[in-house]
């Protein structure tokens, strides 16, 4: 659990951030605020288009600043980095903050090979020569898995499968030994198997290295297995945050019932259908006034036209007017409870 009375590691307060569009200024993400400590493992959970990735990309100055506005404070190791410049914004992306994009074979530049670009981003960020910089490479490749490296070394993405992208993409992102990696969906789009294996490296990596790592992701099942601490996102606000023992043993929001509901169970009688969220979530043009899951949630009643109260700095907590008790005797009772 974090800790309030050690220094965070990232800490960011009251981030908003809107984009200029044909309709006017919509706003994505709204009094979002967290933090992440030395070594943890957190997890960001939300169906698409909840604000995950637009929060951690603005953040690191990786958003349009032409269309872009960002509000708030972000501070890395006790030092702001919202509105850096971009030039010192570089010195931090790649070396002290990585980050791991959704999709490895668009992340990669296509007509340079993979070492030739974990050999770049080394020598961006430090002091060193061809001939050791191709060394560092070459035993990244191995670390993160992949058969015969020297080989993977001299090979182009679209050569590899998407299991291996993704393990170079990984090793390019732990090529200065960040102390912040941030990792995008990194399953998405892999088999069982090699999402197993990509979320054991994340795990071996932290032990390893010592990381903290922040996990984005729309997979409950993922963020059981992983994560320290669970923020749980939509319509661009945090809805409920604790430890990822909290949240599965006693979840606090409507909006995570419904996450948790949706995975699969692993013993007793098989489900005729999974239960589901009804509806989709609004775009940022449309988020209700009040409270966002409102018009989803069953359990909607008057006040929820108005903003619920701010989640508690530390802690359990969710953003929702139900009250305690009710909370608790809904998610005792799932048939009415999602």
């Amino acid at each position: 659990m974090a800790n309030p009375d050690q220094p965070a590691l990232l800490e960011v307060e009251q981030l908003k951030v809107s984009f200029a569009t044909d309709r006017g200024r919509v706003t994505a993400i709204n009094d979002v605020s967290f933090r992440i400590d030395e070594g943890e493992f957190v997890a960001i959970v939300g169906e698409s288009g909840s604000g995950k990735t637009v929060s951690l990309l603005s953040i690191l100055g990786l958003t349009d600043p032409r269309t872009t506005s960002v509000e708030g404070a972000a501070h890395f190791r006790g030092k702001p980095i919202l509105g850096l410049k971009d030039s010192a914004l570089r010195k931090i992306r790649g070396k002290e903050i990585a980050f791991i994009p959704q999709d490895p074979l668009t992340a990669m530049t296509p007509v340079h090979t993979i070492g030739w670009q974990i050999v770049e981003q080394i020598r961006t960020h430090q002091s060193i020569s061809a001939a050791a910089a191709r060394r560092r490479a070459v035993e990244l490749l191995d670390e993160v898995g992949l058969p015969n490296p020297e080989a993977a070394f001299g090979r182009y993405p679209h050569q590899l499968s998407g299991g291996m992208r993704q393990r170079a993409v990984i090793a390019m992102a732990l090529s200065c030994n960040p102390a912040l990696l941030i990792a995008d969906e990194p399953t998405t789009a892999l088999d069982v198997t090699v999402q197993a294996q990509v979320l054991e490296l994340l795990k071996r990596l932290r032990r390893d290295h010592g990381s903290a790592i922040v996990l984005i992701t729309h997979d409950m099942g993922v963020v059981a297995e992983v994560a320290d601490r669970v923020m749980v996102m939509y319509a661009g606000r945090v809805v409920e945050r604790g430890t990822a023992r909290e949240v599965f043993a006693a979840p606090q929001h409507p909006y995570t019932w419904g996450l948790i509901a949706s995975i699969p169970p692993v013993d007793g009688p098989r489900p005729h259908r999974l239960p589901s969220i009804a509806g989709t979530p609004p775009t940022p043009a449309n988020i209700p006034a009040g409270c966002g899951f409102a018009p989803r949630c069953p359990h909607r009643f008057a006040a929820c036209d108005s903003l619920p109260p701010r989640l508690p700095r530390d802690g359990h907590g969710a953003f929702c007017h139900l009250d305690e008790a009710t909370r608790a005797r809904l998610a005792a009772a799932p048939e009415t409870a999602r």
